[in-house]
């Protein structure tokens, strides 16, 4: 440091942990950037700020590494948290940028990508498909048809006959390749329409990256295929070489269901933590403890939550002083993460305070804690009362919320698994805010639900019990409120198996006052042929 100059101050720790609030309250997936290079995926890392010795810590942490760096100074620029670190030793200091995962490139280099990979698709369209002849492909945005930069999307011709095109580079994300099936079928409903005086469109072709076509193929397996032709192909963009996949067996899913917590037992083994926690709860104020719900999670594990924000946990760890386990509370909203001890409870009851304030239908709308999670919260209240949703459902009913599904690479939670009253299985899936992916992510949550129900695999791992389950495929629930409802559904709803029963419910906007439906549709037949 040169002479004379004064040390830089650190950041107070009240106020960084207040820009952290802020930032994650509007951003479900980022990403914690060093030196341009993803350091963590906030979804599946923890973090944790502190002061010491008159300086701001942060601590990151995930099951790959731990870093911790003293933070100099904060601001939010462009839609990205950026921080002046300095690193323990470090003469000079650095940055990091929290960011969303869509932000963690930079637009240059995306834009350069996507134009190489429109490229060599068009080069292979033209290599497999000599006699039809391959229209320009294109990759830009087109917010009224709802069309993503993401894929390049294109036709194939062959006098009145044609295919639509769409793929996306290996260098996007596991989500945009899991999430191009959605914009493929907008695609050929916008080419079905567009040229319906001109040709007929056959079906679709969709090219994903070697390797990336699981999630893909098992939603294509449960499309109308007699509305068209669905052919799906792995490219291998080094080699230039394509693989077909095979997408019309609807039996080869690798998935795999976890057992029923029993939830009492947990709730014996833990009673010492929820006694803890209510207690805060009760100090701070008499009517704080009815809002806090109690959910296990496992048999080592449970959560504490204020209208499905998740705020505290209570767990088994290993007690560093013995080779003993020992129960132990974490606490923090989001990613954030602290552990409840002497010196911490006083931060933790502030916060239970506050989340309990602001997490009300009449708290700030701008509070972070109001504006955390919202499926978390209108999941909360359907759990109340699922025969809000539809008549078919029983009140009193068993209903599991968050069911963990594994299928290939994907850790899947199901949002509420319930029954008619009629014994037949339900799946629902509730988005508070507008997702033009919701109704191919019911239809993957179904097909899950349905290959576990065809082997008997429910009761046997402790779901339901008692109960005589119908032999009838699911039903399928779509719910979130009606103006944010994506207008695409209607669309992609045309080409899903007409042998699923699927139901679209429209909620009121006031949701947190109340759940009710203010609209209830039967998806539509199939696309026509």
């Amino acid at each position: 440091m040169p002479p004379g100059k004064p040390a830089p101050k650190a950041l107070d720790p009240q106020v960084l942990a207040c820009e952290f609030e802020h930032f994650l309250a509007g951003s479900r997936d980022a990403q914690v950037l060093e030196d341009g290079r993803v350091l963590f995926d906030l979804r599946q890392a923890s973090y944790s700020i502190a002061g010491e010795h008159g300086k701001c810590l942060l601590h990151l942490w995930s099951a790959e590494r731990n870093v911790v760096r003293r933070v100099l100074d904060c601001s939010s620029r462009n839609g990205a948290l950026k921080l002046t670190v300095r690193l323990f030793g470090q003469a000079s200091p650095s940055s990091i940028e929290i960011v969303r995962a869509k932000d963690a490139q930079s637009p240059g280099t995306r834009r350069a990508a996507r134009a190489q990979y429109e490229q060599l698709l068009q080069r292979v369209l033209e290599r497999e498909f000599p006699r039809l002849t391959a229209d320009p492909l294109r990759s830009t945005a087109d917010l009224e048809r709802s069309f993503s930069p993401v894929y390049a999307r294109g036709l194939l011709r062959a006098g009145r006959s044609a295919f639509a095109v769409l793929g996306v580079n290996a260098n996007e994300p596991q989500a945009a390749v899991d999430g191009s099936l959605t914009f493929a079928l907008l695609w050929l409903d916008h080419c079905r329409q567009h040229l319906a005086e001109k040709a007929h469109v056959e079906g679709l072709k969709l090219y994903v990256p070697r390797g990336c076509s699981d999630i893909v193929r098992e939603r294509m397996a449960h499309l109308n295929h007699a509305a068209a032709r669905f052919e799906l192909y792995e490219l291998d963009e080094r080699e230039r070489s394509v693989t077909p996949v095979d997408c019309h067996d609807r039996g080869n899913i690798s998935t795999r269901l976890v057992h029923c917590v029993n939830q009492q037992a947990v709730r014996e083994r833990f009673a010492a933590s929820i006694a803890r926690v209510m207690d805060a709860a009760a100090e701070g104020a008499a009517t704080l403890a009815p809002s806090i719900d109690v959910a296990p999670l496992s048999a080592a594990e449970i959560s504490f939550r204020v209208h499905g924000l998740e705020f505290a946990r209570a767990r088994w760890g290993a007690d560093p002083r013995s080779f003993t386990a020992s129960e132990e509370i974490v606490f923090g909203a989001g990613a954030a993460a602290h552990l409840l001890d002497a010196g911490s409870e006083p931060l933790f009851r502030q916060m239970l305070q506050r989340i309990c304030a602001e997490r009300q239908p009449e708290g700030d709308h701008c509070a972070p804690f109001y504006r955390m999670h919202p499926e978390r919260w209108l999941e909360s209240l359907v759990l109340r009362d699922v025969s809000v949703l539809d008549s078919r459902f029983s009140e009193a009913g068993p209903v599991y919320s968050q069911v963990p599904a594994f299928s290939a690479s994907d850790r899947a939670m199901i949002d509420v698994l319930t029954l008619t009253r009629e014994g037949r299985l339900a799946v629902i899936e509730l988005k508070a805010d507008e997702d033009l992916h919701l109704p191919l992510q019911g239809l993957d949550y179904w097909a899950r639900v349905q290959w576990h129900h065809q082997r008997g695999e429910f009761q046997r791992f402790g779901y339901f019990p008692g109960v005589a389950l119908s032999p009838d495929p699911p039903v399928l629930l779509l719910a979130g409120p009606a103006l944010r409802v994506h207008p695409s559904t209607d669309a992609i709803l045309r080409y899903i198996s007409p042998d699923i029963d699927c139901t679209v419910a429209g909620l009121d906007e006031r949701w947190r006052e109340g759940v009710r439906v203010v609209f209830r549709k039967r998806r539509a037949g199939a696309a026509a042929a």
